[in-house]
């Protein structure tokens, strides 16, 4: 054997024992939260309470390995934040999240889907329970093993929907929730990517494409962060914080307008005090965009460990609430903290042994992302939600992030399809072998103005129309011509994985979720 191949062997090694390692660190923690809830529970609810508790926590875990990566993954794309420092970040503040502002009540996992009048027996919600935990688990480990985001919501909202149904036959589901929760699917990507391209084509038309860059950033930066201040802190007050301090729709807006206003000032006055910061180029812009990106992946973290932490722990919560009231379901019961911290524990382990690898599809995988990019897809997802709960329209996060990837990489894709149109019209324009002159007219193109721009396409044009064309190119070759210049910036590949992913997420979880059903209740049954 020789030295190649053993240095293969070592690292083949190396990589399995990472493997073991995280696998091992998983099944530590399903193990302790196995023995806590033994202590918890007494009686013949015991063994149910342990089985559901050990199922959260492998949820959660899998809701940490996939579902977190929405909130980072631009940041870390971007090289705004390291991946360890995002996953540290990330870690710290879903738990805090989870623990601080999480899950008031389980009424929509539990009530919201199906209807618990026409369940025959406390016994029967239990297996519902249970089944739909497992394979809304499965189904999102699955998808993380392929690197595929998927919504962790749509995902128990299907196995909720399937175990339901296995036990109570199709009346029991409200059909016009899961309508609205079909409608997402597409709602949801495209409000994501259309806000997403919005705000580039806005940073790119008031900075990027201007001659003086580092003046428009000073004069545009110190807005479109306090328009992020102002839209965060509206949305962690909705969102994130509702169960400790509720506020309406209106007053949400203006505190987080006070808090925009600031950070508009603060802003301004560092970019003005030190005259040297920006520099007239793309990479010092997007230097200007690293903190705010950071403050960012921090706040959606919290505000997704506060509400999303009910789709590890809300069934749980469910059976452990069926449990200690001897039978009795209710449709509305509040979340233990014990099983809270499962939830947020189970989140942030999840995230720090397996995060890596959907964090790197959503960051570096779709699109290439700067800072300007991962700025644009953050205020994407952020208002998209504001504005989808205030019109009572259902989405997804997880589709509203990656969307906004893709709404980003699309948008990129047309303008530089576009401009390369008008280097090759310029070409067209000019004499065949006159080199020069076409690389100086370009030179001049690429420094102007956009209004510069505009006037020296229309004056070639003006001139092509006078006289016949220099370069004696025809209709079709000029079309053959702005053909080679069309370029592909987003992986159609990712585009159609995901996709897939996403519409298979609720059937295949509801699938998976009934034949768990069956399997419990003949387990149970004696």
């Amino acid at each position: 054997m020789d030295l190649q191949h053993i240095s293969d062997i070592e690292r083949a090694a190396h990589k399995g024992r990472g493997e073991i390692f995280r696998l091992g660190m998983g099944v530590i923690f399903i193990v302790a939260v196995m023995f806590y809830s033994a202590m918890r529970g007494s009686g013949e609810g015991s063994l149910v309470l342990v089985m559901a508790a050990m199922i959260g926590g492998y949820m959660a875990m899998n809701i940490g390995a996939n579902d977190v990566a929405n909130n980072v993954g631009p940041a870390v794309g971007s090289k705004a934040l390291t991946l360890a420092g995002a996953l540290v970040i990330a870690a710290i503040f879903e738990a805090a999240g989870a623990l601080i502002a999480g899950g008031e009540v389980v009424g929509t996992i539990r009530s919201g889907i199906i209807n618990p009048d026409l369940i025959p027996d406390s016994d029967t919600f239990v297996w519902i329970m249970l089944a739909a935990l497992l394979a809304g688990a499965l189904w999102l480990n699955l998808a993380t093993a392929v690197g595929a985001p998927v919504s962790t919501t749509h995902s128990i909202v299907g196995a909720v929907l399937g175990a339901g149904m296995a036990a109570a036959g199709p009346s029991i589901v409200d059909w016009a929730t899961m309508g609205g929760i079909a409608a997402s699917w597409v709602i949801s990507p495209l409000l994501g990517g259309f806000f997403a391209a919005g705000f580039l084509y806005l940073v790119k038309r008031s900075i990027t494409y201007q001659v003086d860059m580092a003046e428009a950033a000073r004069r545009m930066v110190p807005l479109l962060v306090g328009l992020m201040a102002w839209t965060f802190s509206t949305y962690l007050l909705l969102k994130g914080l509702s169960k400790v301090w509720k506020v309406g729709f209106g007053a949400a807006v203006l505190y987080g307008l006070i808090v925009g206003v600031l950070v508009f000032v603060l802003v301004r006055k560092a970019l003005s005090g030190r005259d040297g910061i920006v520099a007239n180029t793309k990479q010092s812009v997007n230097k200007l965009f690293t903190v705010p990106l950071i403050f960012a992946a921090a706040l959606l973290s919290f505000a997704h460990g506060s509400n999303d932490v009910a789709n590890a722990v809300g069934p749980l919560a469910a059976i452990v609430d069926v449990v200690t009231s001897g039978g009795v379901v209710h449709k509305d019961a509040a979340i233990p903290t014990w099983v809270m911290m499962v939830g947020a524990i189970g989140i942030a382990l999840g995230l720090a042994l397996f995060g890596p690898k959907v964090i790197r599809t959503v960051g570096s995988e779709i699109t290439e992302l700067d800072q300007m990019r991962a700025y644009c897809i953050a205020m994407a997802a952020t208002i998209t939600v504001i504005v989808a709960s205030q019109l009572g329209l259902p989405v997804s996060s997880t589709h509203i992030a990656v969307g906004g990837v893709f709404g980003v990489g699309f948008l990129r894709e047309y303008l530089k399809s576009n401009y390369d149109r008008m280097v090759a019209e310029i070409k067209a324009h000019h004499p065949e072998g006159d080199l020069a002159a076409i690389e100086a007219f370009i030179q001049r193109f690429e420094k102007a103005s956009l209004e510069e721009k505009g006037r020296m396409l229309q004056d070639l044009k003006d001139r092509a129309k006078k006289s016949e064309d220099p370069a004696n190119f025809s209709k079709g070759e000029r079309k053959d011509l702005k053909k080679v210049y069309r370029r592909e910036l987003v992986k159609r590949s990712q585009l159609m994985r995901i996709a897939a992913a996403w519409i298979i997420t609720v059937p295949a979880s509801a699938l998976m979720a009934a034949m768990l059903f069956f399997t419990i209740r003949g387990m149970m049954l004696p």
